[in-house]
Formats: C-alpha cells, structure tokens, sequence
C-alpha cells in the first residue's frame, strides 16, 4: 500500500517530506542539503564534495569508522553524493531501525568533527579521485566544454572542484563551510517506507526540531548572459578513442520547455532527460542511433540533459568508431539535425518517446530509495515535491508543435557548445 506524500516544515525551517509505502518492511532517511557546487566560488571550487567526504568523519558520539558498522549491523546501507544543486545522504535500513538514521543524520548535522589531521588525509584522497577523474576522455572534454559555456554562472567548474583550489583549502575553509550551509533552514529530510506518517513526524520534530536555524543561504546572482555565437573546443589527451559532444543551452527544470525538450530527446536520441535517477541512454530505433550507430560512424550516441535550478546544457554524445573522424561524425550529426528541421517528429515517434520517458521514470521510482532520491531531488532543485508527481502528466500535455518550436528555439547553432577530445 502507498498513501499520499505529505509535507511539513518545522519551525526552524527544516522542509520534511514523507511518503508510507507498506510493501516491504524497508525504509530510507534521506538528508538534502541545498548546497553544491553551484554555490562555490572561486578559491573554493569542490568544497561542498570535500565537506561530504568529511561528513564521514564521525562525531563525539558517532566517532570516525564507525557509521558503516552500526549500519550494517543493522541489515542496512547508507552513502551520500553531492551533485550541482546539492548534497544528499542516505540510509536504507529494516523499517524498524531507520530510527538510527534519523539519530545519525541529525548528529552530523551539527557535531562533525574535522581535525586538522583528517583534512590533510582527506586532500590526498581527493587529489587522487581527481587524477583518477583525469584519465578518462569525457570527464576532460567535459569540463573544457562546460567551462567554455559558463563563463560567468559557477556551473563553470565541475563538482569534484579545480586541483589548485583542492591544494590550497583549508580546514577552517571546510569548517565555515559546513557552518554556513549545514543547517535545518537549508535541509530538506525525506522519508519512505513502512512507517506510520504521524509516529515518523514526532521522530523528525525529536532529533531535528531543537537544531537552531542558520543564515539564509545567499542567492546566486551571476546568471550566464545570452550566448552571441558557437563555442567551440578540442582537448588532447590519452587514449586511442574520439569523442564528440555537441550541447545546447536548455532551460531550467521548473520551466514548462523543460517538458518538450524532454520529449524531443527521448525520440531523437534516446534519453529520459527526467533526472539523474530517471534513466536514460540511447535507444536502437532513435533517429540519432540510426544516423550515427547504423553507418558504423559511432559506437555509441545518446543525448540527455539533468533537471537543474537554473538553467543548463542538453548534450548529444558520440563516441567515435575506430577509422573514423571526428569531423565525420559531427557532419552526419550536423545533417540529422538539419533532417529534424525539414521532417519534424512525428506522432508515432512522439508516442514511443512517451511510453519510454514514463517507463525510465516509472522504474527509477520502484525501489523506496528510488522514491526518497526523486522526492528529494524534486524538492531540492524544483522547491516542491509535486513536480516528481505531476511531470507524467505534464509530458501528456506536450503536442508535436510544441516539439518543433523548442527544437526551433534550442537547437540553434548560436546557441551551442561544441567540443572535440581527440586522442594523442
């Protein structure tokens, strides 16, 4: 049984959302905080990760090594990961032990020790996840690109942060950090699975609702200005594979183009575009498959772009096959768009696009994990829950008109970031 989400928020701010599902006697804690890489500035690029590596550190009453081990010991799971718009953390236990979690995760908020000795043990560590990053071909040519997209916006740099600035950090850096942004006013607590609503509220209200509020986080005021033409880029590096990316700027998640372009996506190349649990991929009967993978010029293609708060870049990827150029593929990729113009997606390829969009969707949400990260991602990048709820029935809406005009307003070459990785 599955009753309907329910939404509070307690006094200091803290946003809760709970949704009972009774399948199975399972349930998931997760802890949103509003904060990633978005709100780093220069200095501090790849803080919000660092400050989530660190939240593992243990606290007085939780000291370091030991929340794995009680977790476990308990038949459960937890981990966290920190993405553009925020940072999540997560356990996934018995029903009757999420109490743990909750006990957890409001220490943390509040008591996570950050000695001196574990920042210096944890740059290594950091340093070492970006070199790791670095071999591989589509982390560089991301970057060169998304920097080449966003000169002005802080989505400029990738989450893992730039080396000088995970070089030079301190630990009263990490620590001011976390002060400023770990906080209930900045949190949002989601919770899913066999328990009753009311009794899970109190439970919340007794760990998190005595955590005083902190500052009101600041906005984000540098938004990219219009892009005046095409941007290109070539990055040289290891390895015996080309890559080609082709992005176009794309509007926020909580804008109504969102929902076409997603449509438009998912018949053209493949994709979801629903969100980072959504799924997503290329698909053998997509336009951009047959124009791309058929000819044997790629070994793969797919396209897709991730719900965020302000807005950001709908990429088509290939990966070029072996003989073949990059000029090649970007030519036939050229000419398939150029085809999208002249012959338009049709109804029956709209059709298709929608059962598989609701399907991604409808399968990243089966598990109660699912449920928590798309509730909390909803609600952290959108500010309301619903839209995770109501977005099926938003795509039901779209029309072949609305299609071609944001393929019309979107994919124009003034509007695009085109990047090359080409092997040494």
């Amino acid at each position: 049984m599955t009753l309907p989400v329910t939404k509070t928020v307690l006094d200091n701010g803290l946003t809760v959302v709970l949704k009972e599902m009774r399948h199975a006697p399972v349930a998931s804690f997760m802890i949103w905080y509003r904060v990633g890489s978005r709100l780093e500035k220069p200095g501090l690029t790849g803080v919000s990760h660092w400050v989530e590596h660190m939240m593992f550190k243990g606290t007085p009453l939780f000291p370091n090594g030991t929340l794995d081990r009680l977790v476990s010991r308990e038949g459960g799971h937890l981990n966290a990961f920190t993405w553009l718009d925020f940072t999540a953390y997560y356990e996934t236990m018995p029903a009757n032990r999420i109490g743990l979690a909750l006990e957890i995760e409001a220490d943390r908020m509040t008591h996570t020790l950050m000695t001196e000795a574990e920042t210096e043990s944890e740059r290594t560590v950091i340093l070492s996840e970006r070199q790791m990053y670095e071999n591989d071909p589509r982390f560089l040519l991301n970057e060169e690109l998304t920097a080449a997209a966003f000169r002005v916006h802080p989505y400029h740099h990738e989450v893992i942060g730039d080396e000088a600035d995970l070089r030079s950090m301190t630990r009263d850096d990490l620590h001011g950090y976390y002060r400023r942004y770990y906080a209930p006013n900045n949190a949002i607590a989601v919770a899913v699975g066999d328990f009753d609503t009311a009794v899970m509220l109190d439970n919340v209200k007794a760990q998190f609702g005595d955590i005083p509020a902190g500052e009101t986080p600041p906005p984000v005021l540098r938004q990219e200005p219009a892009q005046r033409g095409e941007r290109r880029v070539v990055v040289n590096g290891p390895g015996d594979t080309a890559y080609l990316t082709m992005a176009f700027r794309a509007p926020e998640a909580a804008h109504s183009d969102y929902y076409p372009l997603t449509l438009l996506n998912a018949a053209f190349a493949g994709g979801s575009s629903l969100g980072m649990f959504g799924g997503g991929g290329s698909n053998k009967s997509s336009r951009l498959y047959k124009a791309l993978v058929d000819t044997a010029l790629a070994a793969a293609a797919y396209g897709g772009m991730m719900p965020t708060i302000d807005p950001f870049l709908y990429s088509i990827n290939a990966v070029v096959r072996n003989g073949r150029t990059l000029a090649e593929v970007e030519s036939a990729l050229e000419a398939e768009l150029a085809r999208l113009a002249e012959q338009p997606i049709t109804q029956a390829e709209l059709d298709k696009a929608l059962k598989r969009a609701k399907a991604q969707f409808v399968m990243a949400g089966e598990s109660i994990t699912g449920q928590a990260q798309l509730l909390g991602m909803a609600e952290a990048v959108i500010g309301d829950y619903r839209w995770y709820e109501t977005v099926l029935d938003k795509l039901n809406t779209v029309t072949l008109d609305d299609i071609e005009r944001v393929r019309r307003d979107y994919l124009q070459k003034k509007n695009r970031i085109v990047g090359w990785y080409e092997p040494e």
